[in-house]
């Protein structure tokens, strides 16, 4: 089953090609084609001051590949609420779940126009599952829980996404209250997937660049600490290994070479820090 295909809703926000967005940019990042000469300009820019840029996009949409199979394949959840989803690229939440589960199903919600435009066409689903698609704004929790409700069953644990997403949020307290109403309507076992831009030592490139894209586009977009992104999770568990740069979590295994060439073992190596930090949770 899959969400009908039609163009956006009557009074939908149009199109605005003149300002930079940040599901556009995304999207030129991770190789899309779905963005205009605003958005390249806007996001070379970006790169050109924090050079970073691409490899924090690229973990960003690589740790969703891994939480939700680990999601789906381990903790066996089979409905994912997928907030702040942007443009569909390669492997998508319900590509990833369905392909572990058939019958897994994925509500996906943005509030850009030309989100909405592709995800109706673009997103599809396997006979046996479901994939459909909302039109809604994370500052309203209640629409969004509301909507999500006729193809989700809030009886039986879901695993909300919010990639990259709160950040949009501008006050912190605001930001904690969205994701607490989210969480409040799922039951225990439900998990909560998050990641969050960061401002921390060590990264003041990326306050440059947000500093640049909060100039010129839109959304705005709100760096917090690595202490205010753990505080999305108070009352959840956190699964191991807590909250860390998204390329840290639960990475595919690499191997540094043996110091001195042979005789030693190897040693585990970690990937590169970015300044994007996640976390997933467990609701008790």
């Amino acid at each position: 089953m899959t969400h009908d295909a039609t163009a956006a809703p009557t009074g939908a926000p149009r199109i605005d090609s003149n300002v930079p967005h940040s599901a556009r940019m995304w999207n030129y990042w991770l190789g899309g084609k779905d963005n205009y000469e605003v958005d390249r300009s806007a996001g070379d820019e970006i790169h050109r001051l924090h050079p970073g840029i691409l490899e924090y996009a690229r973990a960003d949409r690589a740790l969703l590949g891994r939480a939700v199979r680990h999601l789906t394949g381990e903790v066996g959840i089979r409905q994912f609420l997928d907030i702040g989803t942007g443009l569909p690229t390669a492997d998508n939440t319900h590509e990833v779940a369905q392909h572990v589960a058939p019958d897994a199903r994925i509500v996906y919600v943005d509030n850009d126009p030309l989100v909405l435009t592709h995800a109706r066409a673009l997103l599809t689903s396997t006979p046996e599952g479901v994939t459909d698609y909302i039109d809604a704004d994370l500052h309203e929790p209640e629409a969004i829980l509301e909507q999500a409700s006729k193809t989700l069953d809030f009886s039986r644990p879901v695993a909300v996404i919010l990639l990259g997403v709160a950040m949009f949020v501008d006050d912190t307290e605001e930001a904690y209250r969205i994701v607490r109403r989210l969480m409040d309507a799922v039951p225990s076992g439900s998990h909560l997937l998050l990641s969050h831009t960061i401002t921390a030592p060590g990264f003041e490139d990326v306050d440059e660049a947000v500093r640049f894209w909060n100039s010129v586009g839109t959304p705005k977009l709100k760096q917090r600490t690595p202490e205010q992104i753990t505080g999305f999770f108070e009352g959840l568990d956190l699964l191991e290994p807590g909250v860390v740069s998204c390329s840290r979590w639960r990475p595919a295994p690499a191997v540094a070479p043996a110091p001195g060439g042979t005789g030693a073992p190897e040693q585990p190596e970690l990937p590169e820090e970015v300044a994007f930090y996640c976390g997933v949770a467990r609701k008790p």
